[in-house]
């Protein structure tokens, strides 16, 4: 009698552990498109705030958080690299691109210099982030290549710097 009750208890723990797997599953996919539909709300919004202050220098001005002096024109061209580099982001977040095609995305991005000005003016903006955070690793994703790039002797940019093999 002992056997079969402790059959019946490992048979319920069995069918509990599954029953919980699937409701968290079936939680997971309806919580999925949530997720989505706030990051593209955020991210919408973070796109409208930023053509606000390209639009308008006084509102830039709000957003001007550099180390070092800037002009209106390197402003506005900042706030469109983040826009850019948020942009990218985004459709990596929402499962749009995989890590190594983010990589790609973020290799060319590194090719311009109005970008990597962008990039070095907010290094101390990235030193608040978590380091174990997606956004840092990512951040430290664009540091390499920026380096990669500029330690390469090579005119095929698109060849230079190894997508890392972080979560996807």
């Amino acid at each position: 009698m002992a056997t079969q009750n402790s059959a019946v208890r490992r048979f319920g723990s069995d069918a509990w552990a599954r029953l919980t797997a699937a409701a968290g599953a079936v939680t997971e996919r309806r919580t999925r498109p949530r997720r989505r539909a706030v990051l593209t709300e955020q991210h919408r919004l973070h796109f409208d705030l930023l053509c606000k202050a390209m639009d308008d220098p006084a509102l830039a001005a709000v957003l001007n958080t550099y180390e070092t002096e800037i002009t209106d024109e390197e402003q506005r061209q900042y706030l469109f690299a983040n826009a850019l580099y948020i942009n990218a982001l985004y459709f990596h977040r929402i499962g749009a691109l995989t890590r190594a095609e983010l990589h790609g995305h973020f290799r060319i991005m590194c090719q311009n210099q109005i970008f990597r000005a962008y990039w070095a003016a907010t290094e101390h903006h990235r030193k608040s982030l978590a380091d174990s955070s997606e956004e840092a690793e990512l951040g430290r994703m664009m540091e390499s290549l920026i380096q990669d790039q500029t330690d390469s002797d090579t005119d095929e940019w698109w060849v230079v710097g190894e997508p890392d093999e972080g979560p996807q």
